[in-house]
């Protein structure tokens, strides 16, 4: 039975993570401060052979009984709202969190990944996005926090691989939805299908022209899993490449949900990237992984979930 600390194991992405863990066999520390992940997300996996939840601040040195085979590093708040709310937060997660998870894992032995994300190609002037391309980030934005958190993250991984000799992945992870989203974490997703439910009115910034490309939370936690299976040391694109418009995708929740909610456009935040479309060629080719869940079954389940939660 091999043993995986996740890091920010109670949130969305972290949560699927642990129950796929524990569903293959494996032991796994779920440690989580809950600035922004939830007790409930993982309720049904306590008193779980092989589960066990450590509430704790990974921006503090890390101490962790026993053996581990691996360390997922998927601690972060996760939205623009999070961006706002807690900025130094969110800056200390990525770097001093970073930085203590590498050295339990280069102690220990074990296999690290990072959880980075399509935030580092910052608003892009490549299309679609492939991992060779630097991105074009606003350092001192209100989204740098994020981007500049991140890819911090991927430069002191890959000191660590480069000079420690550490086992180290990185993922770089495009918009995933799914059920266990925050209702107010301001991604379009919760937002789009809680105002639907709502019947208020749902809120599209700019013209809607804006596009992005949605990875089911099962696709995505398969693909993460193959690359920490993978002898790939480089960071690779885990997200899907079918690509719409915010608007498309607002008229396709009014669609699913039968809302008569009206569409309200709102002035574009800065930085808010225009373009986002993960090129998966090398998920593909090294993985053998691309995304099967089609969105509207895919959205149906989110919405199935977020109708039981605003019950």
């Amino acid at each position: 039975m091999a043993r995986a600390l996740i890091t920010g194991g109670a949130g969305f992405l972290g949560s699927h993570l642990c129950e796929l863990f524990l569903d293959r066999g494996n032991e796994v520390i779920c440690m989580d401060n809950l600035i922004t992940g939830s007790p409930a997300n993982i309720r049904h996996l306590i008193g779980r052979n092989g589960f066990t939840f450590v509430k704790y601040d990974v921006t503090n040195y890390i101490h962790c009984e026993g053996s581990l085979d691996y360390v997922l590093h998927f601690a972060s708040p996760a939205s623009p709202i999070d961006y706002l709310e807690k900025p130094i937060q969110t800056l200390k997660v990525g770097s001093l969190g970073t930085h203590k998870t590498l050295g339990v894992a280069k102690d220990k032995k074990a296999r690290y990944l990072l959880a980075s994300t399509s935030e580092v190609y910052g608003d892009p002037l490549v299309h679609p996005q492939k991992e060779d391309y630097w991105g074009n980030v606003n350092p001192v934005g209100p989204r740098g926090v994020y981007d500049e958190a991140k890819r911090f993250a991927e430069a002191m991984t890959m000191a660590y691989h480069r000079f420690h000799g550490v086992d180290t992945r990185i993922v770089r992870i495009f918009n995933t939805y799914g059920e266990r989203m925050r209702i107010n974490d301001g991604r379009v997703v919760p937002a789009f299908i809680s105002q639907a439910l709502r019947d208020e009115p749902m809120t599209v910034f700019g013209d809607g022209s804006q596009t992005r490309s949605f990875c089911y939370v099962s696709d995505l936690v398969e693909g993460i899993y193959r690359l920490l299976m993978s002898n790939e040391t480089l960071p690779v694109n885990i997200g899907n490449p079918n690509e719409m418009t915010v608007l498309q995708f607002a008229q396709e929740i009014k669609r699913l949900t039968g809302t008569k909610a009206p569409i309200e456009f709102r002035s574009l935040p800065e930085d808010d990237p225009k373009i986002r479309r993960p090129d998966i060629t090398k998920a593909k080719k090294l993985l053998g992984w691309e995304p099967k869940v089609p969105l509207e079954v895919g959205l149906k389940r989110t919405i199935d979930y977020f109708q039981r939660v605003l019950l």
